[in-house]
């Protein structure tokens, strides 16, 4: 994806809020509630989100009403800026493996 789009997506509303909220995995039901989201539009985001690689689907967990539903985490750390004479760079710096298994390790311990 080109830096314009990019930075498109990160525009849109919602999108940073999302990646905000999601340093651990939630699901779209969880971001809604949590960001005051209509549903359609949180499943609408977290699409968009996914298909930039901004946002990963990391697994199934169990939700309160006993369904399984899909979770996700962003995929990204931090996004630069940078403006130049020829153009706009966006650049993303993408979240460590050893994080995403941290996190992983805790959210288990905490179910339990």
């Amino acid at each position: 994806m080109g830096s314009v789009e990019l930075l498109r997506v990160l525009g849109n509303k919602y999108n940073a809020e999302i990646l905000d909220a999601t340093h651990e995995p939630k699901s779209a039901q969880e971001l809604s509630d949590e960001l005051g989201i209509p549903i359609a539009t949180s499943y609408r985001r977290i699409e968009e989100l996914t298909e930039a690689n901004l946002l990963e689907l990391t697994g199934r967990e169990f939700s309160n009403e006993g369904r399984r539903t899909k979770v996700y985490r962003r995929d990204i750390d931090a996004v630069a800026i940078s403006f130049q004479r020829d153009g706009i760079d966006v650049s993303v710096e993408d979240r460590p493996e050893v994080e995403n298994a941290l996190v992983d390790v805790w959210r288990d311990l905490k179910e339990r």
